[in-house]
């Protein structure tokens, strides 16, 4: 779709000079009186006529008036009158009424050819418009106390009667009247016709007669001039071409029970010989306007003063009607979309909404002047918008309402003086514009680029500010269907209006909601009462609210352990359960401080290291800016709730629905806030998690929704298969502790997280039901007891303890035969079973038992022989001199009883060794055949792999997991161990005694430093 040109790039269409150059005139050019109009002191639009003429539109009450005042003057008398009274409200356009005959009767035949003067003769059936003798008294003008003339060479006049006789026929026609001034006595029928120009017509023009009723009425002139004009009306309607225009009104501001009575009195008399015209009309409000406020090209004006709409204006019209026709169920229903079409027509360059809602809603103000007041603002508002638009401010296709320039101080002037009250600036200037910091200015820099670009917070303000006229009628409000129809534009997305209307309604101080009707006050709304208290909530109340809240968010449960706003590594206890860390305020990403603080909780606990660091996840925010943004604004409410008592029934309601909505921000502001998870990782690295955008709707807590996303990851589980426990057995631990078992989902990254400790006890009975391994407690003999394989073994029943055990499957296989058939001696091995010795060198063997199970097995005494040298009872062989490979062989006697058998078993294990003379350099020996080749007989070197450092006891078991078991299954591998273990004080004997035994059952030396 094309762009719409701006209305003020339109052909054919420009403002008056004056609002072009910026320079609108004051209001004084939309109430300017007769009498200036006579002397010349009248702005050039009113003095000049045929200019008058140009920018008048003549509406079908305007036209009735001239049309029989023209056909009166013109002598004919059938279906005219001679007396009318113009009952129009103040400020209806009565004053623009009687300067429009004044300038026909003054000018005569010149008018002819005036902008809708053809129209004028058509209708009465005249040739020419007559030039008549003119008097014009006005009340508001004429002072009966100092007179007008006296000092410029013409008789002084103090009465309506002289000055009427001396503006009709100078000085000769006011010597008629001459004792009538001076006895202040009001002329009769046979004195005002002698007056009256005998040679011409005659048109009497009388404007703000009550003000001057109200102001001599002490002096008993009301009575006087009530006489004088009953009389002049009687005079009028028995001449053919004499008429008398009468307007009564004055400000009904200022009336008294003695003005109204007066005018009624008035009304009476004048309707009574006369007929009352209605000056404007509510349909054609728009064509005066756009005649009075811009210079149309005068081929865009028909014959009857009807403006023509160019192409580019009809588009613009066109696609806004069309925007109103597809939204119209979200419309007012007094607008018709069926003739939308012709109602943009109409009012181009401005919004429908723009003029009517003068007459919706503002007409009901008592100091709101009709056309005058609507004149007056459109002029400054068009001016304003038609420099705006030239240096780049907005290009807005059509003047629509929410662009009034309420920014602008002498607009708001003109605003305030219908208004009747400036009280209103505040809450325009907080709320709406005229400040960078304006509430709705604000909203639309800060909003999306759409909003932002169109201004829909302050165009939708200023909406409510007009359509609830000005908030001055409390039962005149917006409704958001009018709003909807005032903002519509073509590209506009309606929803965004209930978008702008919810910032607006949160941020705004004088803008009130009765359900879903807006309108400002002069009074600070619940918003403004928000501010003032929000300041004085104190960053400690903040603190306590928002801890509390969090804890209702992360209830206690689930099998899981709550750990609220942790500060040191001893603050969470290290033990083998599931442990979920809420990091307080202190610590954000936004700081940068969340990453050591984990850390250290994962390494300490307390003065000790931390055994359990699988067991801990940690919950953090990324900032606390909005949660305490939003507990603040919660504070405020109830502070309000609690101590506010001149709150009305709709301000009560709104606080109740504030307090709620209040409630549920915060509590979504603390699901938004805590979205970051951290824990151990498998790599023994802290990992972490970013739960993404979550709210209150993903799960009943957030402890369920962590638990949650920990399942789907595969970090929790609630239970663990059997076979975990052989895939996952470490080859150090033939016998693993059911403590250690357990221990191990909490310590080690490489076990997923367990929800409760007590799941292994299931994982446990079912492995030892199925025979994947056996439940045994160790005693002091050499069987197990209690021993549990292949049997029922109920979760209940299952220790967690240091001193019970699981085996492997096979190993109690092995060991229900151990029982049937014990151990004996059925191998002996001998290490090292290779080795090369120089001649007359030592080197020591030793020996190792196997029993027939491959276990190993005491052996008490070895006899050692040697060929190629000789070997000591301890195994200790003393190389001969000769080379050559040789035997090392060990013999042990073993007893074996079996069914029906006992005898003695000799074993022997055999090892071999290599005799080498030590060669000088460059000696080869004498068994080289090849140079290039070592000797057959020499061993090579051995190659292999030497590490040494330092592992921390965190680290040990995985060094073994990941290292030594690639070279477990080799025989050859040999390990040597030192361990040193430093601590403060003494060891414990007790400690050392379980030491001590751990080695034992292990095999190994127990001998401890």
């Amino acid at each position: 779709m094309a762009k719409l040109i701006p209305w003020y790039k339109i052909d054919c269409l420009t403002p008056r000079e004056d609002l072009r150059e910026g320079k609108p005139l004051d209001a004084s050019e939309f109430a300017v009186h007769l009498d200036q109009v006579r002397d010349k002191r009248a702005p050039i639009d009113y003095q000049d006529p045929e200019r008058f003429f140009e920018r008048t539109y003549l509406t079908k009450y305007l036209t009735e008036l001239a049309v029989q005042v023209v056909r009166r003057l013109s002598g004919e008398t059938t279906g005219t009158n001679s007396v009318f009274n113009l009952s129009t409200q103040f400020g209806g356009g009565k004053t623009h009424g009687l300067t429009l005959l004044y300038h026909l009767a003054t000018n005569g035949p010149k008018a002819n050819n005036w902008t809708g003067v053809k129209k004028i003769l058509e209708d009465a059936a005249v040739s020419t418009v007559p030039e008549a003798a003119v008097a014009v008294f006005v009340g508001t003008e004429f002072d009966s106390l100092t007179g007008r003339g006296g000092d410029d060479g013409t008789p002084l006049r103090k009465t309506p009667w002289g000055e009427i006789a001396f503006q009709l026929g100078g000085e000769e026609a006011f010597n008629i009247v001459a004792e009538h001034e001076r006895e202040f006595t009001e002329p009769k029928g046979d004195v005002i016709r002698k007056f009256l120009p005998k040679d011409k017509p005659c048109l009497i023009l009388m404007d703000e007669v009550l003000n001057y009723v109200s102001t001599y009425r002490k002096y008993g002139y009301n009575n006087s001039l009530y006489n004088f004009i009953q009389s002049l009306s009687e005079t009028a309607r028995g001449l053919n071409n004499v008429v008398l225009v009468v307007s009564i009104p004055a400000s009904e501001l200022e009336y008294t029970p003695q003005d109204e009575a007066d005018e009624q009195r008035f009304k009476k008399m004048l309707d009574r010989v006369g007929k009352p015209v209605i000056v404007s009309a509510e349909a054609e409000t728009s064509e005066i306007i756009r005649r009075r406020l811009f210079e149309w090209d005068s081929r865009a004006v028909t014959s009857d003063g009807k403006v023509i709409l160019t192409n580019n204006a009809i588009r613009t019209c066109n696609e806004y009607a069309d925007w109103v026709i597809n939204n119209k169920a979200s419309l007012p229903q007094w607008f018709s979309a069926d003739n939308a079409r012709e109602t943009f027509y109409t009012t181009y360059p401005f919004h429908p909404t723009v003029l009517s809602v003068f007459e919706r809603k503002w007409q009901v103000l008592p100091r709101f002047q009709r056309t005058r007041g609507i004149l007056r603002l459109l002029a400054l508002w068009v001016s304003k918008a038609y420099q705006e638009g030239f240096t780049g401010g907005h290009s807005d296709p059509l003047i629509g309402l929410g662009t009034a320039p309420l920014d602008d101080p002498m607009f708001r002037a003109a605003i305030f003086e219908q208004l009747g009250t400036d009280k209103l600036e505040g809450a325009i200037t907080t709320d709406i514009c005229g400040k960078k910091t304006s509430h709705a200015v604000r909203l639309d820099s800060e909003d999306i680029e759409s909003i932002k670009k169109s201004r829909l917070h302050r165009k939708i303000a200023t909406t409510i500010f007009f359509e609830s006229n000005g908030g001055q009628s409390s039962n005149i409000d917006a409704t958001v269907p009018e709003i909807r129809l005032a903002c519509g534009e073509p590209e506009l997305e309606i929803a965004n209006v209930e978008t702008v209307l919810d910032s607006l309604r949160t941020e705004c101080y004088y803008l009130l909601l009765n359900q879903t009707k807006y309108r400002f006050s002069i009074s600070p709304n619940l918003n403004k009462m928000l501010a003032d208290r929000r300041a004085n909530i104190s960053h400690t109340k903040i603190n306590e609210r928002i801890y509390s809240d969090i804890q209702k968010v992360f209830p206690t449960g689930q099998g899981v352990k709550i750990v609220y706003f942790p500060e040191r590594p001893s603050n969470i206890t290290n033990e083998p359960a599931l442990t979920l860390a809420v990091l307080g305020l202190d610590y954000t990403n936004s700081e940068g401080n969340v990453e050591p603080i984990i850390n250290a909780m994962l390494r300490e606990s307390g003065t000790t290291a931390r055994t359990f660091k699988s067991a801990i996840i940690f919950v953090f925010i990324d900032s606390d800016a909005q949660l305490r943004e939003e507990t603040r604004k919660l504070l405020a409410w109830e502070d309000i709730s609690q101590q506010e008592t001149r709150l009305d029934d709709d301000q009560l309601r709104s606080l109740q629905e504030n307090l709620k909505k209040a409630q549920r921000d915060v509590r979504e502001a603390i699901w938004r806030a805590y979205k970051n998870l951290a824990m151990l990782g498998k790599d023994n690295e802290v990992s972490y998690i970013d739960l993404g955008l979550v709210h209150s709707s993903s799960a009943n807590n957030m402890t369920t929704l962590v638990l949650n996303r920990l399942r789907q990851d595969g970090e929790l589980v609630e239970e663990i298969n059997a076979r975990f426990l052989l895939r996952n057995w470490s080859p150090a631990f033939p016998q693993w502790s059911t403590k250690s078992i357990r221990d191990a989902f909490f310590a080690s990254p490489l076990f997923p997280r367990l929800l409760s400790p007590d799941a292994i006890k299931k994982t446990i009975g079912r492995g030892v039901t199925d025979g994947m391994f056996a439940y045994v407690g160790k005693s002091t003999s050499d069987r197990y007891d209690p021993f549990i394989f292949k049997e029922n073994l109920m979760p209940g029943d299952v220790e967690i303890s240091e001193d019970i055990f699981l085996i492997k499957g096979e190993d109690a296989e092995l060991y229900l035969k151990k029982i049937t058939e014990p151990s004996r001696l059925a191998e002996l091995l001998v290490t090292p079973p290779y080795v090369t010795v120089a001649p007359n060198k030592k080197q020591t063997f030793t020996v190792e038992g196997r029993d027939q199970y491959g276990q190993k097995i005491a052996v008490e005494e070895v006899i050692w022989t040697a060929t190629g040298g000789t070997i000591t009872v301890d195994g200790v062989l003393q190389a001969g001199e000769d080379e050559g490979n040789f035997l090392v062989t060990a013999t042990a006697d073993f007893s074996v009883s079996l069914p029906a058998v006992c005898r003695s078993v000799e074993i022997k294990g055999k090892a071999s060794f290599n005799i080498v003379a030590e060669r000088a350099p460059n000696n080869p020996s004498p068994n080289v055949i090849d140079g290039n080749d070592p000797p057959a007989t020499i061993d090579q070197p051995k190659k292999g792999i030497l590490w040494q450092g330092e592992i921390t006891p965190q680290k040990w078991t995985q060094f073994y997991m990941k290292v030594l078991t690639k070279f477990a299954t080799d025989n050859t591998l040999k390990m040597k161990l030192k361990v040193e273990i430093e601590i403060e004080g003494d060891v414990s004997e007790q400690k050392r005694n379980e030491t001590k035994v751990s080695l034992q059952e292990l095999g190994l030396n127990n001998d401890l430093e």
